[in-house]
């Protein structure tokens, strides 16, 4: 499909998708949503409508910048969220879709035409004509617009559409040269990585129907459960999905739950557990035997934890809808041989999946999570026996998430707990004895561990 044959009923499905996108978790639900509505779903013009949208999602940031500067506003939340989503839309196409800024001028003349007269009627229907007009307005400035970068890190946003916020703590741990490679990495598409049910198949069951269903799988470098392959893949129609045989999991994920090393019969607290992917996992290797407390306060991945759990054949965890930090009250302090702190965090390691998070990580909310994840891990030593083992773990790849929240549970708990050497498979971390899981030297998602053994009472 050319860009040519972009329609004004094309732009209005796009700008009505970026704005339920906001709205709406996760983005590609609400782009499905309204392709639907729109007829766009499976037909031509399908592939590139949805590489606009994702486009669109990739440089938020970016366009949101532009946006400040041409409306003069300090945040585009600020903007009512028509507004917004149709500037979205108009700055990706004039100013970065690369088609249409080399394409001849009548194609440029005829989005900036589609864009007055559809899109500022769409605003002023949805809000109120002022704000179609001034939409009017913008259309020519978007269109003459050029972007300028001031220095490296402002060039590196624009050409791997990534965060200064990002970038620059990256850079304090990696380098120049590493951190030019892990944004890279960053950009590509991941292949699809889940985990063999080992209670309800084999890792060559799962290979043979696979290969069967016309996908060339491989088994993961560092979790021989983990098998990977690449997409599109449809889980909906997949039996080994439905009957529980394979679950959704990358491989520096799976690998938390050997590293806690659970075994069978022992109490075990998962203390931020939902969607469920470490718990069962978690149960798996305490061969169902045994008891598992699981904590979450949202009910809707709750609900999928259940469903993940049901469907898998695991029956020996306990949920709690409840903030975990009430769990030493709860179920007592000192109850679990092992604790699993799988904490809230940025999810800055995982940006090649999550795209949203190129450009909404900000300073704030690092030091946020530091804060939370400090106060889990004290609730996880309350609830650990002596003797028994707690596992720190993030899909962040931020100092402050990850060292500094060790650093400061050592310093406070010394002779308390104690840090238990990690060394393999994946890298040491900045603190020896921690270990770090990277995009791009091991083809996972960013990672880090931590493994305390608790060595008396508080």
């Amino acid at each position: 499909m050319s860009y040519l044959t972009l329609t004004p009923r094309d732009l209005e499905a796009l700008v009505k998708a970026v704005k339920l996108g906001e709205e709406l978790k996760p983005s590609q639900q609400a782009k499905r949503d309204v392709f639907d509505s729109y007829g766009i779903t499976g037909s031509y013009k399908d592939r590139v409508l949805t590489a606009i949208y994702y486009d669109i999602w990739k440089r938020v940031g970016l366009i949101d910048r532009i946006i400040c500067e041409l409306t003069g506003v300090n945040n585009a939340a600020i903007l009512d969220p028509w507004l917004r989503a149709a500037l979205r839309v108009a700055i990706e196409l004039l100013v970065f879709e690369r088609h249409i800024k080399s394409s001849a001028r009548d194609l440029r003349d005829q989005i900036v035409k589609y864009l007055k007269k559809r899109i500022s009627k769409l605003l002023s229907d949805e809000t109120h004509p002022y704000v179609g007009m001034y939409f009017w307005d913008l259309v020519d400035r978007i269109a003459m617009y050029r972007i300028e970068p001031k220095d490296l890190v402002e060039r590196w946003e624009l050409r791997y559409l990534i965060s200064r916020t990002i970038i620059e703590r990256v850079l304090k741990i990696l380098g120049k040269d590493e951190t030019k490679q892990l944004l890279r990495t960053f950009n590509r598409v991941p292949p699809i990585s889940v985990r063999v049910n080992i209670l309800k198949s084999s890792v060559d069951e799962v290979l043979k129907t696979l290969k069967r269903e016309g996908v060339e799988p491989e088994i993961g470098k560092y979790v021989n459960t983990v098998v990977k392959f690449k997409g599109p893949y449809n889980f909906d129609k997949s039996q080994l999905f439905k009957e529980g045989k394979i679950i959704i999991q990358d491989e520096a994920a799976a690998l938390a739950s050997i590293v806690l090393d659970p075994k069978p019969n022992e109490v075990v607290v998962d203390m931020c557990a939902a969607p469920g992917g470490k718990t069962e996992h978690i149960a798996e290797l305490m061969k169902n035997q045994g008891k598992i407390y699981a904590f979450d306060i949202d009910k809707k991945r709750i609900k999928r934890m259940r469903d993940l759990l049901d469907r898998c054949g695991i029956t020996i965890v306990e949920i709690y809808h409840e903030d975990v930090r009430k769990a030493p009250k709860i179920l007592g302090e000192e109850i679990a041989d092992k604790v699993l702190l799988d904490a809230p965090c940025t999810s800055s390691g995982t940006i090649m999946k999550n795209h949203e998070l190129r450009w909404r990580i900000q300073e704030k909310k690092i030091f946020e999570m530091a804060s939370l994840q400090y106060e889990l891990l004290k609730t996880a030593i309350r609830l650990a026996k002596p003797g028994g083992r707690i596992l720190y773990t993030t899909c962040s790849l931020f100092i402050e998430e990850n060292e500094d929240v060790v650093r400061k549970i050592l310093k406070e708990f010394d002779g308390i707990v104690r840090l238990i050497p990690l060394s393999k498979p994946f890298d040491t971390g900045l603190i020896p004895g921690t270990m770090r899981a990277w995009p791009h030297r091991h083809g996972t998602l960013g990672f880090f561990y931590a493994l305390f053994e608790k060595v008396k009472s508080l």
